[in-house]
């Protein structure tokens, strides 16, 4: 497979965990102001892990969701630092794309 096809494959993958992300961030607010069945904690961090943290983020800013608990408002920036640090790893280690 050619870099660009990966690179393409790799952002359109980041561009739908990352909506799909924000709106379970906006679901689970809803959720909260309507004292209904929540979606677990350990969901939302592990979207954000598995390439949702910029939907994460901005879920976090744009519905007001979680910005109080540590779990979160540290958590979800040090995944993303992590990411990025994978991320210039993989091109120093791999090359460029």
């Amino acid at each position: 497979m050619g870099h660009i096809v990966i690179l393409k494959i790799v952002a359109g993958y980041l561009l739908i965990i990352n909506v799909i992300t924000f709106v379970i961030y906006g679901i689970d607010k809803s959720k909260a102001k309507h004292d209904r069945w929540r979606i677990p904690e350990s969901t939302l961090i592990s979207v954000a892990i598995i390439g949702g943290s910029i939907g994460a983020v901005l879920g976090m800013l744009i519905f007001h969701h979680k910005t109080r608990k540590p779990k979160f408002f540290v958590g979800v920036p040090v995944i993303i630092a992590l990411q990025i640090l994978l991320a210039v790893f993989c091109y120093y280690r791999f090359g460029r794309l």
